[in-house]
């Protein structure tokens, strides 16, 4: 089969796809044939430099979510020739993963689906929609009526947190750092939009004296303690993303910087359940909502794929095309 094969880090340009025997099917896993699979910003990391740390097996096929049919089922409860989607658990860093035409994923992390959505657009679901849905329907037990703040609202799971919390009833106020994004978010359902600055909690509140019922915030520490501050007394922070680049902070006072009455807690996306990836799915039909796609490859342009990554102001997934025959 195709496959990328990563044993150190290199360049996007040094990327290349190789010829490797098929998976082995053993008990627990799937055999999935892969039709499409989304790319992420973890996956332009592990080639850059994260590939080289000794908790990385190697050589790895990176990736870490697909779409796709089950080729083989092995003694799971799949059928061959179903429908699924694949997302983490350790793919594409504890095991191989989905830039292949073939991955062997174990079952507990395969997903069957039903959707009208074509591969492509599936492939645009698995990690952005699932982070985003479980920020906001695991974390931020977000409910109809609801006012959201959206930190970071052109990222990925920020535009598919847009999209989901609409069809969920909610209020949505985004932000972006680029004023040139803001009628996209409202073509998408925003319901206010600001833009980030020195200034935004002084901006927001002015707009919004209430505060936000449920705060997700996807730039990170950088951004944190001003989200704590523009939320509602009983509503809920919700760090998920690390956009900002910063990863801590330094002499945090829980006691004196969250405020009284306000929640803060985070979503981590690494176990799926199978209920939580359905009632997303039901949303993403409900609402006829159409991922939106920055860019299309096929596995054999990955390394234009993530050289175009690498530049991160793409507002979309990056989808790469695998192969559309079923098995």
């Amino acid at each position: 089969m195709k496959a990328v094969v990563l044993t150190r880090p290199c360049k996007a340009e040094e990327m290349r796809v190789t010829e490797i025997p098929v998976p082995k099917v053993v008990p627990g896993r799937v055999l999935i044939k892969v039709e499409a699979f989304g790319l992420n910003h973890s996956e332009v990391l592990l080639r850059q430099f994260e590939v080289a740390q000794p908790y990385i097996r190697k050589p790895i096929i990176p990736g870490i979510e697909c779409v796709g049919v089950v080729a083989d089922p092995s003694d799971t409860q799949f059928r061959k020739g179903q429908r699924v989607m694949a997302l983490m658990g350790g793919m594409g860093r504890s095991f191989d993963g989905s830039y292949a035409e073939y991955c062997l994923v174990p079952a507990d992390h395969v997903f069957a689906v039903d959707s009208q959505l074509g591969a492509e657009e599936l492939a645009a679901v698995p990690e952005t929609f699932y982070t985003a849905y479980g920020s906001l329907g695991v974390s931020l037990q977000l409910k109809a009526g609801d006012t959201l703040l959206i930190r970071g609202g052109t990222s990925t799971v920020g535009i598919a947190a847009l999209q989901l919390a609409k069809v969920m009833g909610a209020t949505v106020i985004s932000t972006t750092r680029n004023q040139a994004k803001a009628e996209l978010l409202r073509e998408l359902g925003a319901d206010d939009v600001i833009t980030e600055g020195d200034d935004f909690r002084l901006r927001f509140l002015d707009r919004f004296p209430r505060g936000a019922d449920k705060v997700l915030e996807l730039i990170g520490a950088s951004t944190l303690r001003d989200s704590l501050r523009v939320t509602a007394v009983h509503g809920i922070v919700c760090h998920t993303g690390l956009l900002g680049g910063v990863y801590g902070l330094k002499d945090f006072d829980p006691i004196k910087e969250i405020p009284s009455g306000v929640y803060l807690t985070g979503f981590y996306s690494n176990a799926p359940q199978p209920m939580q990836i359905s009632e997303m799915m039901q949303l993403i039909d409900k609402g006829g909502i159409d991922p939106v796609i920055a860019a299309r490859f096929t596995l054999d342009e990955i390394s234009q794929a993530h050289m175009l990554a690498e530049k991160r102001n793409l507002t979309g997934k990056i989808v790469v095309k695998v192969s559309s025959q079923i098995p």
